[in-house]
């Protein structure tokens, strides 16, 4: 059975290690972080006035890239709404903006009809307006995925690696104590003559010239391919822990359907066919 341990969790970054599972099954959860999990993105833009110096394209582009925070329980896919896709406030998030220069626009311009859904990162720069200038807007935010635009992908920096596993095959105890003082206190253990594992952590702050010194004065550096490190970032429309239930839950779906379609395939022998 699959184990996690929590490693490092923030309002933004998550750092697990995943332990007695296969590559298959951690590039699965990468690949469903990445593609799969929805957010809210803004992908209509009305604009009434601007004169600024970028053409409403631009603007809307870079709107449209700004994270808005999403409630994946309060919200629809709008072609599987209720309302057919006409945009109601079960599938639709609606942002106003208005704003004279001279002066910057930022994403903390763009106001939600509801408050609790004002933009998280507020200092996002979108246009400058000089003197006489003028931006008026209206905005649409709905439901998408990572794999229809880049502006759906809610978790970035997804990766992972094997957990290291250290030897002293000449049983140098000195070498290894050496390398362990380059990573945090507690990142390492040492014990003469038995393999012994780097922290998940830990490991990430070796430098290159450590792992070199350590490979020359008999130090085994192998990997341990039922380990894994995996770390992921949100943009701040979801939290970590929202993106990854999330991702377990669709993976979880996945397999069932796969499940369930392979079970009706049928197998056909060459007897049978003869």
């Amino acid at each position: 059975m699959v184990k996690v341990q929590i490693r490092e969790l923030t309002p933004r970054r998550c750092k697990l290690l995943i332990e007695e599972a296969s590559p298959y099954f951690v590039n699965s959860l990468r690949r469903i972080l990445i593609a799969e999990v929805p957010k809210l993105a803004i992908n209509d833009v009305i604009l009434y006035d601007n004169n600024s110096g970028l053409f409403d394209e631009i603007v809307a582009h870079r709107i449209g890239l700004i994270p808005v925070p999403t409630d994946l329980n309060a919200l629809n896919f709008r072609d599987k709404c209720v309302c057919s896709g006409a945009g109601c406030p079960n599938c639709t998030v609606r942002y106003t903006l208005s704003k004279e220069g001279p002066g910057m626009v930022y994403s903390r311009d763009l106001q939600p009809e509801n408050s609790k859904l004002a933009i998280p990162d507020p200092d996002i720069p979108i246009v400058e307006l000089l003197k006489g200038q003028r931006l008026i807007l209206e905005a649409e935010a709905i439901l998408g995925r990572g794999r229809e635009h880049a502006k759906w992908q809610s978790c970035s920096g997804v990766g992972y690696r094997y957990v290291p596993v250290v030897r002293n095959t000449k049983e140098i105890v000195d070498t290894l104590i050496q390398v362990a003082r380059t990573v945090p206190a507690d990142a390492a253990r040492v014990q003469k003559g038995k393999e012994e594992v780097f922290d998940a952590d830990g490991i990430v702050t070796l430098s290159d010239a450590a792992l070199d010194l350590a490979e020359k004065q008999g130090v085994s550096i192998k990997w341990d391919e039922t380990r894994f490190q995996f770390r992921f970032e949100t943009d701040g429309s979801l939290t970590p822990q929202q993106a990854l239930l999330k991702a377990v839950e669709l993976m979880k779906t996945r397999l069932e359907e796969f499940e369930e379609k392979a079970s009706k395939v049928k197998l056909v022998t060459a007897e049978a066919e003869a």
